[in-house]
């Protein structure tokens, strides 16, 4: 197999998170974004100048059809992924990166199954939240500090769903929901960090503050601001997500706490650095605190990340160490790390627990 010396990417979907994307890809040693595509031309422009003049594609096809791209970045609204990642499998399949959720619909599970368990190229679904630093070292220590996780936590008090290119995140139908659109992360990381499945799930969430004065085409959104997961694991450990849209002045954005035998281990993670308010000085930076049961602690450290990174997007430098492990697959080395499994998984689970909390039941799993 030969090994690329650059990488040239292909971007579909060019909206706010497309463009961290760019700016992260800009940042790689071997990587650059040469082409990319968005039904809205202005969108689309400013993307292409933001990677250096790269070409700007009028549909998909045309995208797919630029000679010189060599990985793909599926960055587009969640209810178009499983359409474009056919016409991909179909056309050209090139090593692509999708932005989560891989598909929104139960529906659409065995589609996207059938798609990946044939596709030549690496499958690689982007979770950043894997890649925050404080996060990664939590990850590496859990087990050992903790004697065995038996309960887990994941806390995210945050602001609101920001506004997109038609209102698409406004709505269920396009979202797959908040416990979907927002929370497959953790639920993705829950399944990382306990290294097990989950076997039931039960929620309770909903409509409380946000979006409620809005008005779409007289349509009032739907999406979820806040709620509770408990997910129940075949070994024998509880996870929770505590969910809050509403809760922007809080010192952290993301606090993911694990208990042991031995110990708890908690990761802070500090928001968006742009949003914290320049009155209050610098911006918090990410902390890991190991508290032994004997001798009592804590013990606190700071996990600063490089600054560049952090100008670089909104999620505390994780998809830059994202796109430095595609990379490298993408030229020949390393393994894809977060797989369509993956990402399936983490869907099931995000609408296993929109499905609880509609109807007041838990939702057994068998994976």
């Amino acid at each position: 197999m030969t090994t690329l010396e650059m990488v040239n990417y292909g971007i579909i979907g060019c909206g706010m998170m497309a463009r961290e994307h760019i700016q992260n890809i800009g940042l790689l040693p071997h990587g650059k974004v040469t082409a990319v595509f968005d039904p809205v031309r202005e969108l689309a422009q400013t993307a292409a100048d933001l990677a250096g003049e790269a070409y700007v594609a009028e549909t998909l096809e045309d995208l797919l059809a630029f000679k010189n791209i060599d990985a793909l970045v599926i960055v587009s609204p969640n209810y178009l992924h499983v359409d474009q990642m056919k016409i991909i499998a179909a056309t050209r399949p090139l090593p692509v990166l999708c932005e989560k959720p891989i598909y929104t619909d139960p529906a659409q599970a065995g589609d996207i199954a059938a798609l990946a368990a044939d596709y030549p190229a690496p499958f690689w679904v982007a979770m950043e939240y894997r890649y925050m630093p404080p996060v990664a070292a939590l990850i590496e220590q859990a087990e050992q500090t903790t004697g065995g996780i038996k309960m887990l936590t994941v806390r995210e008090h945050r602001f609101p769903f920001l506004p997109k290119i038609g209102d698409w995140n406004r709505f269920n139908a396009k979202t797959g929901g908040t416990l979907v659109e927002k929370c497959c992360h953790f639920f993705d990381l829950m399944r990382l960090i306990l290294k097990d499945e989950p076997v039931r799930v039960m929620a309770s969430a909903g409509q409380g503050v946000n979006h409620l004065e809005e008005r779409y085409d007289d349509e009032t959104p739907d999406i979820w601001d806040h709620g509770y997961v408990i997910i129940d694991f075949k070994g024998g450990a509880r996870a929770m997500l505590e969910l809050c849209m509403f809760a922007e002045g809080s010192r952290y954005q993301e606090e993911i706490i694990a208990v042991g035998p031995k110990a708890k281990i908690e990761a802070l993670v500090p928001g968006p650095g742009r949003f914290w308010p320049k009155a209050l000085g610098d911006a918090p930076v990410p902390q890991l605190i190991i508290s032994p049961r004997a001798p009592k602690g804590p013990f606190t450290s700071e996990i600063p990340v490089d600054p560049t990174l952090l100008a670089a997007g909104d999620h505390n430098g994780s998809t830059f160490y994202q796109h430095q492990r595609f990379n490298a697959v993408v030229r020949g080395e390393g393994i894809v790390e977060v797989t369509a499994d993956d990402g399936m998984k983490a869907v099931a689970i995000g609408l296993a627990a929109q499905e609880s909390a509609r109807t007041g039941q838990a939702v057994t799993l068998d994976f």
